[in-house]
């Protein structure tokens, strides 16, 4: 299969090889990429991990998880056997003081037998706790010392607060110069997301009214029908504000908000993205309680099925005071957006799956309709939607039929599936490819991660300081707690109902 010649020989060494997350998304986006002709010529996969296992019995447990997890479903036999050639798995405690020299070994017989200085991108796809012995390693065993040719891939979360943030950016950047650092959040892959950019910055239709003047004010929903997944060790030290505000409602706010960069280049449309969370109005201590909403799943009904609270968890404290919802009121203090607020809630077991963000327009400033013809009137609106359905939606107003005039709401509706005919890539796909090629347009650096722990880091301190005395407060199944939608009432608004139901027309 012909594979990206334009591509340098590049091999991908993958600490925690063993996890999940390899599991589920990294070998899947790869195989995709691979049939996608996508990859370099070149390439291999290097995972490193502490069981004893071989190749062969890496390989296979690599295949389950393409053939359960791939968007192109079950591996295709040839072209299997073709990619995972170039998979091996090298058996070592990264954390040990003396370990690493199987691994060195790997990759110089890689080089001679390419008889190339491969590129390299090591995947930190470990606990953070492991991310300094991981980092150490490969700095003491010197394998990433080429700024130019050598990437670091690192997961979320990007510390637990301020200060850890900090503290794992002196550790990187005391052993890696920036540019080789890829702070990765896959959010940042989806389709509909890097469409924000394109939607804005590539129609002069749009721009001129995206701004405080037209715009009365901003929604951004993500909202997950699952629990915790088995993984309420992690989440009950982690809750809504740290495990999605952090980092992905923050970074879609960015993309909203953003002014127009100068060029495409990664470090312009960063600076821009900075600038936004930069300008967001400090929340103090005292305001919190008026600014914020935090909630916890009890038991419910989840697709006709009942669901247990969050407190009876796998592995979540009986009397746990962790948020499973949040809902957020920001405003962003510069020229565009003053005066316009942002609200963002996001949170688990909701009523449905639906990421979107909604620009809600002010309305018209004059009414020349009679009163009876506007009953039905609401105002314009444009949904990015992020999934299910990848797409944007555009709501308007216009007569309806028949010899009275009445005025109704129409939505013009662009879906990715029916425009382009093509499934979407993974966002994982995108990430990974822009790796391979040195683009970190999509990826986060020092200041943005720490900018965004300085827009939470009061809503922490509260809610550490002060435990909730009402939790759980809202069931499964439903929108979330009732002060969420007395939170937003106080400026006049309701939440949206998502526009677009999967499958489905308008909402």
């Amino acid at each position: 299969m012909p594979l990206n010649v334009q591509l340098e020989p590049t091999v991908m060494v993958i600490f925690g090889a063993g996890g999940d997350l390899t599991w589920r998304k990294l070998v899947p986006a790869l195989y995709s990429l691979y049939l996608d002709h996508r990859l370099p010529e070149r390439f291999a996969i290097v995972g490193v991990a502490r069981r004893s296992q071989d190749d062969e019995a890496f390989r296979r447990r690599l295949r389950e998880g393409v053939d359960t997890f791939s968007r192109r479903g079950r591996a295709e036999e040839q072209a299997w056997d073709e990619f995972s050639a170039g998979i091996s798995y090298v058996a070592e405690d990264f954390t040990a003081p003396a370990a690493g020299q199987a691994l060195s070994r790997r990759l110089e017989d890689l080089d001679r037998t390419w008889g190339v200085r491969a590129n390299r991108v090591f995947y930190l796809a470990i606990p953070p706790g492991l991310m300094e012995s991981a980092a150490s390693q490969l700095q003491r065993l010197g394998v990433c010392r080429d700024c130019k040719r050598d990437r670091l891939v690192v997961e979320k979360p990007f510390g637990r607060d301020l200060a850890s943030a900090r503290d794992l950016d002196r550790l990187l950047t005391g052993m890696f110069v920036e540019s080789q650092i890829y702070r990765i959040d896959h959010y940042l892959g989806k389709e509909t997301v890097q469409n924000i950019l394109a939607f804005r910055f590539a129609n002069s239709l749009f721009e001129p009214i995206w701004n405080r003047l037209y715009i009365d004010h901003v929604q951004i929903t993500v909202a997950e029908t699952v629990g915790v997944e088995g993984r309420g060790d992690y989440y009950d030290r982690s809750g809504a504000l740290r495990d999605m505000v952090q980092n992905h409602l923050l970074q879609i706010l960015s993309l909203v908000a953003m002014e127009p960069p100068v060029s495409f280049e990664a470090d312009e449309v960063r600076n821009r993205k900075v600038d936004v969370l930069r300008a967001i109005r400090p929340i103090r201590h005292e305001e919190v309680h008026r600014v914020a909403v935090r909630g916890q799943y009890g038991s419910g009904t989840m697709g006709g099925k009942a669901v247990p609270a969050y407190r009876e968890e796998l592995n979540v404290d009986a009397a746990s005071s962790t948020e499973t919802y949040i809902a957020l009121k920001l405003t962003i203090d510069n020229w565009r957006w003053q005066g316009v607020p942002f609200f963002l809630r996001t949170g688990k077991r909701l009523h449905s799956k639906v990421s979107e963000v909604s620009i809600i327009f002010r309305p018209a400033p004059h009414q020349l309709f009679p009163s009876a013809a506007v009953e039905s009137w609401q105002p314009n609106r444009i949904v990015i939607r992020i999934q299910p359905e990848e797409g944007i939606v555009t709501r308007i107003q216009v007569k309806q039929p028949g010899t009275r005039f009445l005025l109704g709401a129409a939505d013009m509706q662009f879906r990715y599936r029916e425009a382009f005919k093509a499934q979407p890539p993974e966002a994982y796909e995108t990430l990974l490819l822009d790796v391979l090629r040195g683009d970190a347009t999509l990826f986060m650096r020092s200041d943005q991660v720490e900018s965004a722990w300085s827009v939470i880091s009061p809503l922490l301190d509260v809610w550490e300081s002060v435990p909730p005395a009402d939790f759980p407060d809202y069931p499964a199944g439903s929108w979330g707690p009732e002060a969420a939608d007395l939170l937003i009432a106080k400026d006049g608004h309701s939440w949206l109902q998502p526009v677009v139901q999967e499958g489905q027309g308008p909402g």
